[in-house]
């Protein structure tokens, strides 16, 4: 701050030793003034402006201390007091500057929340008829017309699906209600429900379950299930996907392991990034990159680690490790 106070007074200061030179100048050019009690006036002058500045500085620094200091909200609570008709100024630049701020920001907020409340409408009103077409494609006779209708029809399902949980994301921690939830069911549930794409392209499954109860979320688990069997469907042909649970170091370790195309080394730190999709196949238009970016939100919130291990060709395992009992008390605490 002190080199901020001469850097800002430095005109000053230099003009009043420029004033005092042009005065030991001026003395020394004229002999009928004395040079001595001269210079003596301008050592106690000097001396004076030495104290006035120590003086000024910490009279004129107080407000911008604890302007500086001052956590960055829009709190005015604890804004600084001014001391001078400049600082009111400030002050109250300051105060019209965040009162402007506040009512832009309530409004964007009441806009979002507004377009949220309308697309989670949307999304419940199209269920409706999404259901009622499901139920007419079940009593189809023809099998191939019957299959790829299906298909599309659980196309639009997920993509809904997603839409749905990347509005409730944000507001996940008032959602969570945490219980033991059975693994084998969710696994279940989510293959029954891409059974008709499996089929489709020739997927199986392996399921290995040594561990098959979790504390956890279950809705938001089923989401994050849903999101890696979806992904490892998408990428493999004709192999089976295998789904393994077991225990280490008191953790439950949940594994999806396919034989797809895998990932680029290079991508393997990006795949959870917002809106990235690939660096290998770029051209992928089906491709949203929001679907493993909402898993690892949905994982963080619920203390459930992601580990990704894959090679370009030779497939991809995604493991989850889950938070050990004792780690329950974060959760129901955030």
């Amino acid at each position: 701050m002190i080199r901020k106070y001469v850097s800002e007074r430095i005109s000053w200061i230099t003009f009043f030793i420029s004033l005092h030179l042009f005065i030991i100048f001026v003395a020394y050019l004229d002999s009928a003034l004395p040079v001595k009690p001269i210079m003596y006036i301008v050592f106690l002058s000097l001396i004076m402006f030495c104290i006035f500045l120590i003086f000024r500085y910490k009279k004129e620094t107080n407000f911008y201390k604890r302007l500086e200091a001052r956590e960055d909200n829009l709190d005015l609570s604890n804004i600084a007091e001014p001391d001078s008709p400049f600082e009111k100024i400030i002050e109250s630049s300051i105060i019209t500057q965040t009162e402007l701020l506040k009512q832009a920001a309530e409004k964007s907020r009441m806009t979002l929340e507004q377009e949220k409340d309308e697309l989670l409408a949307w999304i419940h009103e199209v269920k409706t008829p999404l259901t009622a077409m499901h139920l007419m494609i079940d009593r189809l006779d023809e099998g191939m017309l019957k299959s790829h209708l299906t298909y599309e029809w659980l196309r639009i399902h997920l993509l809904l699906d997603q839409q749905l949980h990347q509005r409730r994301i944000p507001f996940i921690e008032n959602d969570l209600y945490m219980e033991n939830t059975d693994l084998e069911t969710i696994i279940f549930d989510e293959i029954k429900t891409l059974q008709s794409w499996c089929i489709q392209k020739g997927i199986g499954f392996d399921i290995q379950l040594d561990v098959t109860e979790v504390l956890t979320d279950a809705k938001w688990l089923s989401f994050i299930m849903r999101q890696l069997l979806t992904n490892s469907i998408k990428y493999s042909e004709s192999a089976d996907i295998m789904i393994f649970s077991h225990e280490q170091a008191g953790q439950t370790v949940v594994e999806v392991k396919d034989s797809g195309r895998g990932i680029d080394s290079k991508d393997v730190s990006r795949i959870f990034d917002k809106g990235f999709t690939s660096t290998t196949n770029h051209r992928d238009s089906a491709a949203t990159g929001m679907g493993l970016y909402l898993t690892k939100k949905a994982a963080d919130s619920l203390l459930i680690s992601i580990d990704v291990k894959s090679e370009l060709g030779a497939g991809t395992t995604m493991t989850l490790r889950f938070p050990k009992r004792n780690d329950f008390v974060n959760i129901t605490s955030m």
